[in-house]
């Protein structure tokens, strides 16, 4: 499945950097605002230690993750939307992905200069919010017009949609994000078309320094404080820490590297995890002699549609899924073991897949 997430923040706050511990590809980094001139992009693993707990009991050639694709925007700035810094653009490549990790600087670094002259990750959160909030404006304003020409043409459905813009309007007009406002769904689809920036979930990344990657610091609980009461995950990560251990290639030496700095894993991992548990996404697993697969797909799908994430002949010619459950797997040591248990189960169509089934597809076409 072909989902992105953008990362965004103030320029100078160690976006490209956390990109770098995660991707693929890498991208530039250096102190001077608004020097990038495109969105850097790649693919992220997102971590599941399930995979080699399942070699342990399936002998196999390879094992492969399941991805995210990853944007990293440059940094944004106040004016943005009237075309500040590198604004309209990169605007724009925010309305391609579909949820944002949201990185703020949370450090002292006088060699570093922030944009606006002083540390205040509140008041960066709102600066962004603002400029993604005015395009919004715009987008909403823009329909609004269409539909109006509608209702006096006599459509009903186009004056319950410009009820339904103005609700939205008048809740950006006081400086609300649009996915704050309930909705019902037969009001969303008026504004679903319109992919409105502050509409996508969003999760904080608060890039602090060495000695607060623990336990933060007096930055990171101003952010909590802002956004106390609020369902939105908040990770702290030492992006400078985090650039060191993804430059080791041997296990054991980023683990001593890890432990040295207070840590039991990569903040980067429990980064990537958050914004697949934030798309709303879960693992499937194919295990067998050639790869152990993890396979992304939206929670809810059935067993058919999770087979179509494979390849779409599995899905147009389903018969049957033959599903484990990871926990009986290594639990019980094998598929004949899970057999013996009646732990193994033959579903249908509207079986719907659990996040670490193990899936066996029957299909003919």
């Amino acid at each position: 499945m072909a989902l992105q997430c953008g990362i965004i923040g103030i320029t100078n706050v160690g976006k490209t950097t956390i990109f770098n511990c995660i991707s693929s590809t890498k991208g530039e980094t250096n102190a001077f605002a608004f020097s990038a001139t495109k969105s850097n992009m790649g693919l992220i693993q997102v971590p599941d230690p399930r995979l080699y707990e399942l070699r342990k009991h399936q002998v196999t050639e390879r094992i492969v993750h399941t991805t995210i694709e990853i944007v990293d925007i440059p940094g944004l700035a106040r004016g943005s939307n009237k075309g500040e810094g590198v604004g309209n653009r990169f605007l724009a490549d925010i309305r391609n992905t579909d949820a944002l990790i949201h990185v703020l600087r949370c450090f002292d670094n006088d060699s570093l200069p922030h944009i606006d002259g002083s540390v205040d990750p509140v008041r960066d959160m709102e600066t962004i919010d603002f400029e993604l909030q005015v395009k919004d404006m715009e987008s909403v304003e823009k329909k609004l017009q269409r539909l109006e020409k509608l209702v006096r043409a006599g459509d009903k459905e186009a004056r319950h949609g410009c009820e339904v813009l103005e609700k939205m309007k008048d809740h950006i007009g006081n400086f609300n994000n649009a996915r704050t406002l309930e909705l019902s769904p037969g009001d969303r689809k008026h504004v679903d078309d319109l992919f409105l920036l502050t509409m996508k979930p969003v999760m904080f990344v608060c890039n602090v320094d060495e000695k607060s990657a623990v336990a933060g610091n007096k930055y990171v609980d101003q952010v909590r404080d802002a956004l106390k009461g609020r369902d939105i995950e908040v990770i702290v990560i030492a992006g400078e820490i985090e650039a060191e251990i993804a430059e080791f290639e041997n296990p054991d030496d980023r683990l001593a590297f890890l432990q040295d700095a207070g840590l039991d894993e990569p903040g980067v991992d429990r980064m990537v995890r958050a914004a697949y548990r934030m798309l709303d996404l879960q693992t499937f697993f194919t295990v067998g002699p050639k790869e152990i697969r993890a396979w992304t797909i939206k929670r809810g799908m059935t067993a058919p549609q999770a087979s179509g994430v494979i390849h779409s002949d599995l899905e147009r010619g389903f018969i049957r899924a033959e599903v484990m459950k990871y926990h009986d797997f290594v639990t019980l040591g094998s598929e004949h073991a899970c057999r013996e248990a009646g732990r193994f189960f033959v579903e249908g169509k509207n079986y719907v897949v659990e996040d670490g089934d193990i899936l066996h597809i029957r299909f003919n076409v």
